[in-house]
């Protein structure tokens, strides 16, 4: 692999540093507001080996429980050939250049793809350090190098019985030269790549250690909270803060672009006086309409001049001429998601008295966050550090473009005069009412198949919000679709930008959050009017899909697919290749108490290329289910009469409830292509599949999500 940065090791009387870039300098620890420490001392690193023996990787990727720490320590240990009770994981420092995703081209995590642009880049990293530490020994023993061994972090020379940890050698390997390009190992002889190893960050969040930002605190420091509108578009008008500022602990109100900020000694005051605060809003750009017509707007669109063009091949309409096919039209409506992470939005900025600004955050892009607040406190750059902090979860909402979070929190910091420290804080409330939804999405189908089971034509128009802003074709809006992998002669997709208020956002797996549901749902109501079985159906479809042929079958096997299914349940069957990873689900399902759907059992086959850990794997997956059945059972956000949002909780926007979540069962498929990511793809099959059950056990499909309706859940 060629590496497009600078290769260098450090010698800062700590150990061994290797990065892949010049101008090492401080950085602030995470979690050590005062800065410093006990920081690492270069930056620019990607694996530092300590005195002691530790070896600390600094991961570019943010961990909010997807599992970087674990994953890329491991392809450092690897080629290291460390003994995994020394690894160690820390965020990086933000920089864009040096610790770019370099599937983006910028510092960020997203699209599964921590693992993936890692793959090879890491495990030069440590086989780089393992190739130093072996020239360092083979200088302090007299031996060849050739003769050196290595193996669970102890270096040893057979012929002359020296052995050594790796700290006792880590100055000396500083001052070796680094090898142009170390030779990476052949799969065959992975000895922790594959297995399963227990996460790094484990320990710490379980025995309360783990610092994310609401942990962080300073002497002095402000709480602020904003008060926010409930329509999307509105602004402020006028406000009277004399009740808020009677609060107790209320020290300050302040107007920002966002609306209005109260600073206060501790949360409860902040939040307190918000609630005391009489905000009059001017709703003259605001979005005045409700869901349903919203909903009913999206469907006027379609066939409309504005269509853009997704995918299109064969002659659609001559194809539904034809005779001998059953033909299937459907309108499906996707709500409005909010993420909901159990960690809302924080930041936490201190100015130093060298004029420098700390500030703490759980960032997914933080060369951008650490951009945009030095542009809105107006300070330089150079001078402000963004410290990533761990993350209680994400799903796509600490990724948006110019950082409008971040903007929100530099603002109130930037509305004070600095001399004290300011945490800025988003509630629950605030953030499922602040929007970055995945967006609203309407699709209009329709498809022929023959009695042999062959879909002759599929006709598909989506209408929605372009999360990538995009006047022409967002791809977001129509992967999945616009892609199918099943043999169709006669296809067309289209798609309708639709221009809201209310600020889109991607969500955990992105358009194949209504893709993969309409496309799989469609599918089996297909194959279901010509009597064909949903697996055996599939695979005729897909004969040049050997990776979704292969996931498909494993997880039929897994179910035993085509034994009897207990009295009073149904399975279905769903099958979505996103971000280059193929996950296959079988549910078995029955009616509950309420008469909505009991998900009982769900079994899933992954293929994600090369497992790094499967533990991670099978987490992921799991956690991706039962994300993903919360959501087509229970999610939506709604605007009611008059564009007012509905929604502000998790007693109205439900997650699903640990006594609800199915037993899953989960197969990593044995790969030697490339790893892929795992953080997204476990989502988008457990809703088409469920629903491919519950049509099959009701008689009825299921056409506008969530399934259980509002008042039910």
């Amino acid at each position: 692999m060629t590496m497009h940065t600078t290769r260098r090791a450090f010698l800062a009387g700590t150990g061994l540093v290797i990065g892949f870039a010049i101008a090492p300098r401080g950085f602030a620890a995470e979690g050590v507001p005062a800065g410093g420490g006990d920081a690492l001392e270069a930056m620019n690193a990607f694996v530092k080996i300590g005195t002691d023996d530790t070896v600390t990787i600094l991961s570019k990727h943010i961990e909010f429980g997807q599992g970087p720490f674990t994953g890329l320590a491991t392809l450092i240990a690897e080629e290291l050939d460390a003994d995994w009770s020394q690894m160690r994981a820390v965020h990086s420092p933000a920089d864009d250049k040096v610790y770019a995703n370099l599937a983006f081209g910028l510092q960020g995590t997203g699209g599964s793809s921590s693992i993936a642009n890692s793959w090879e880049q890491y495990r030069q990293a440590g086989a780089t350090a393992r190739a130093m530490l072996v020239a360092a020994a083979a200088e302090e023993w007299g031996v060849p190098a050739a003769e050196i061994s290595v193996s669970k972090g102890r270096i040893s020379h057979a012929g002359s019985g020296k052995e050594s940890g790796f700290g006792a050698l880590a100055d000396k390997a500083a001052q070796q030269t680094p090898p142009a390009e170390a030779k990476l190992k052949d799969p065959k002889d992975f000895v922790l790549i594959g297995k399963d190893l227990p996460k790094l960050d484990t320990p710490e969040k379980t025995n309360g250690k783990a610092v994310y930002t609401l942990d962080v605190t300073a002497d002095n420091m402000l709480v602020a909270v904003v008060a926010h509108p409930d329509h999307f578009g509105a602004t402020v008008k006028s406000f009277d803060d004399a009740e808020a500022r009677k609060v107790q602990g209320v020290v300050d109100v302040k107007q920002v672009p966002q609306g209005v900020a109260v600073y206060a000694d501790n949360t409860y005051a902040a939040l307190k006086g918000r609630a005391a605060l009489n905000v009059e809003w001017d709703l003259s750009g605001a979005e005045k309409r409700s869901s349903s017509e919203l909903a009913a707007d999206f469907s006027s669109q379609i066939g409309g001049s504005d269509a853009l063009e997704a995918s299109k091949r064969g002659d659609v309409d001559q194809a539904f001429s034809e005779d001998g096919t059953v033909s299937l039209e459907a309108e499906m409506v996707f709500p409005f998601l909010a993420h909901a992470p159990m960690e809302p939005l924080d930041a936490v900025f201190i100015k130093r008295d060298d004029g420098s600004l700390d500030v703490y955050s759980g960032a997914q892009f933080p060369a951008m966050d650490q951009a945009t607040a030095a542009e809105i406190t107006g300070v330089d750059p150079a001078k402000v550090r963004l410290n990533t902090q761990l993350a209680g979860g994400s799903f796509g909402r600490r990724a948006q473009f110019g950082s409008p979070y971040m903007q929100e929190a530099a603002a109130v910091f930037a509305a004070t005069d600095g001399s004290r420290p300011v945490k800025h804080m988003w509630t629950r409330e605030d953030d499922i009412r602040g929007g970055f939804y995945r967006p609203m999405y309407v699709h209009r189908m329709k498809a022929s198949i023959d009695p042999d089971g062959r879909i002759t034509a599929w006709d598909q128009t989506i209408v929605g919000q372009s999360i990538m802003g995009k006047a022409d074709l967002d791809e977001t809006s129509v992967e999945g679709a616009a892609n199918l992998p099943y043999a169709i002669p006669n296809l067309r997709v289209m798609s309708h930008n639709v221009a809201l208020p209310i600020p889109p956002l991607w969500w955990r797996s992105v358009g194949h959050t209504h893709t993969g549901f309409a496309v799989e749902t469609f599918v089996d109501e297909l194959l279901q009017k010509v009597g064909k079985d949903p697996v055996e159906g599939r695979l005729a479809l897909l004969g040049d899909e050997p990776r979704h042929m292969g996931t498909l079958r494993k997880v039929a096997e897994m179910a035993d697919w085509g034994s009897a299914v207990p009295e009073g349940r149904e399975r279905g069957v769903a099958v979505v290749k996103s971000f280059n990873t193929y996950v296959a689900q079988i549910v078995e399902v029955s009616r509950g108490e309420s008469g909505m759907p009991k998900v009982h059992k769900v079994w899933c086959a992954v293929d994600c290329g090369v497992a790094i850990n499967p533990n991670v794997i099978r987490a992921q997956m799991e956690g991706g289910i039962g994300y993903g059945l919360g959501a087509v059972l229970f999610d939506e956000v709604t605007l009611g009469k008059g564009g007012g949002i509905e929604q502000s909780n998790f007693h109205d926007y439900r997650s699903l409830r640990i006594n609800e979540m199915p037993h899953v069962e989960v197969a990593v498929i044995a790969s030697s292509e490339k790893p892929t990511g795992v953080g997204e793809p476990g989502t988008p099959p457990i809703g088409p599949a469920v629903a491919n059950a519950w049509r099959r056990l009701t008689g009825s499909p299921v056409r506008r999500l969530p399934i259980v309706p509002a008042g039910m859940a």
